[in-house]
């Protein structure tokens, strides 16, 4: 065992399945909230959301460019949904209380990261900026903390558990 190493041999932290299973769990209740919220709340086509998406990395155009952008629209969802599983998982190895304490450090990191894509990613992209009523407010932390940040830190929590050894 190596004491300066906060996992150790006997706790690992299974990388590759937490990241897997973190940002794909993550991605899909995320994608899942929106399209609720654009299909049946707005009334628009799932189709315009992926554009939407993908708007922020090629501007406008992605609304003329078909299932070929929404498409792009749905990876780049899946691609930041695995880079946030990603980052949590590479910090709890150095920081283990992150993945100790799932149900605190979880919804608080997705919280980090609603604000990171809000202030930071969004502004930089090439979406255009838009005013968020209370309700639409509201539902965004909640699926970030409870949503995204809460099954990433759960997935790393279950993948830091002892292997199981066979046999």
């Amino acid at each position: 065992m190596n004491p300066s190493s906060p996992v150790t041999s006997e706790r690992p932290l299974r990388l590759l399945p937490a990241i897997f299973w973190g940002g794909f769990i993550a991605g899909t209740l995320d994608i899942s909230d929106a399209l609720v919220i654009t299909c049946l709340v707005r009334g628009r086509p799932a189709l315009r959301l992926f554009q939407y998406i993908a708007q922020g990395l090629i501007g406008p155009g992605a609304f003329d460019g078909g299932m070929g952008t929404a498409a792009l629209g749905l990876g780049l969802h899946y691609f930041i949904a695995y880079g946030a599983a990603v980052f949590f998982v590479l910090v709890s190895c150095k920081v283990p209380a992150l993945f100790r304490r799932p149900f605190l450090w979880g919804p608080v990191y997705g919280l980090g990261f609603y604000f990171f894509m809000n202030y930071v990613v969004l502004p930089l992209s090439q979406t255009p900026p838009f005013k968020v009523g209370w309700p639409i407010l509201v539902n965004g932390l909640a699926i970030h903390a409870l949503g995204i940040g809460l099954p990433i830190a759960l997935c790393a929590r279950w993948w830091s558990k002892p292997a199981k050894i066979a046999g």
